[in-house]
């Protein structure tokens, strides 16, 4: 297939897209190489195959630990590989770019631009990437902690560096929790800490609650077979309404309580995304399962829709399992969707039927095993 035999129907020119991907010694996958297009990606196969390994390696080409969170040493194909290996070739507005990550017994991963070495940061300003898979169904009825990550990374692809704030002010926290677990009560010790943690705070906290203005844009006025979202942005207790010096006031009140408790309880880590289904007025969390799931596909294509408006690339979606519980017209009005974004999205199912409605629209790929590998083999 070549890059170019499949450019019909509107598709934007700015849609980001693998062309090529290897993958070494990367979970089930032996070594394999997939040669593509910027149409959809089906993966089909029986359960256990290795279909979310390939998403997996595809999510590390953004910065991160990927959609499953694992460690480095985690990766690798057991028991003999003691490392592993993911290489793409990207289409992005500013031309093909070759991409690596690796990662060698377990190190921290190396990443590489076109045969240099880079940081992670960079993979976010390269490649925008989204993802949905089957744990994130659960996103509005267990804890916080998710939602933020979820809203990060949305945050992140109209705001590369968001991951950069995020990082210092993380650091920042870090080095004040150890001093109130050591019972320092000295503010010299504090203070450069809580004004460095008050600028990464603010900066966190203005990313997201711009991302958020763009999704509820792109949701406005938009023909969807899946419902509008309302967001909110809960800045949780402590004292703090998103300003910097109102951080950096809060944090220096709460030295004290957060002494006690051993951890800083006020700042843009205690946030929590809200979201109501729309046009019932209902809090997702109480929303059907079915409406849950409804709801997150809705956020993905807006800022899919976001990103294309404000004439940056439509990001690379992961829908892993995604239209195993949608019924046949929403599945299609999923699809329509993905073409007419333009979107690469890489979809897996355990059943080809399911995806019929995408016809010559998207690439299908069967992923099998034999001899204990992961066999990828276009359809």
């Amino acid at each position: 297939m070549t890059e170019d035999s499949h450019q019909s129907g509107g598709r934007p020119a700015q849609a980001a897209a693998l062309l090529e991907l290897d993958l070494l010694h990367f979970r089930s996958h032996g070594a394999a190489r997939l040669a593509l297009d910027s149409r959809p990606v089906v993966l089909f196969g029986p359960n256990g195959a290795g279909k979310t390994n390939v998403l997996e390696a595809v999510s590390l080409l953004s910065p991160g630990r990927g959609l499953r969170r694992a460690a480095p040493g985690e990766i690798a194909r057991r028991p003999d590989a003691p490392g592993w290996g993911v290489r793409g070739m990207v289409r992005t507005p500013a031309g093909l770019r070759e991409v690596e990550t690796r990662s060698e017994r377990g190190a921290p991963r190396e990443v590489r631009i076109d045969g240099k070495m880079a940081p992670q940061l960079a993979l976010g300003r390269l490649l925008r990437i989204l993802w949905l898979i089957p744990s994130m169904d659960r996103l509005w009825i267990e804890g916080a902690e998710g939602r933020r990550r979820f809203l990060d990374r949305v945050t992140m692809s109209f705001v590369p560096d968001h991951a950069g704030a995020t990082l210092d002010y993380e650091k920042a926290m870090r080095e004040r929790n150890r001093l109130l677990k050591d019972q320092v009560t000295d503010p010299g010790w504090y203070e450069a800490l809580e004004a460095q943690m008050a600028r990464a705070g603010t900066q966190i906290h203005q990313n997201r609650i711009a991302a958020l203005d763009h999704l509820r844009a792109a949701q406005e006025g938009a023909e969807t077979a899946f419902p509008a979202a309302g967001l909110a942005l809960d800045n949780g207790a402590g004292g703090w309404d998103g300003a910097e010096g109102a951080l950096r006031a809060a944090l220096a009140q709460g030295r004290a309580r957060d002494m006690a408790a051993g951890r800083t309880l006020a700042g843009p880590h205690r946030a929590d995304l809200l979201a109501h289904y729309a046009a019932k007025g209902i809090n997702a969390r109480d929303c059907s399962t079915g409406e849950q799931k409804a709801l997150l596909l809705s956020l993905i294509l807006a800022n899919a829709r976001a990103l294309a408006a404000l004439g940056g690339e439509v990001p690379v979606l992961l829908l892993d399992e995604v239209a195993a519980h949608l019924d046949a017209a929403r599945r299609a009005a999923l699809y329509d969707e993905i073409c007419a974004l333009g979107a690469q999205a890489w979809m897996t199912g355990t059943e080809r039927a399911i995806f019929d409605d995408l016809g010559p629209r998207a690439q299908f790929l069967h992923v099998g095993e034999a001899a204990g590998l992961s066999v990828l083999n276009p359809d």
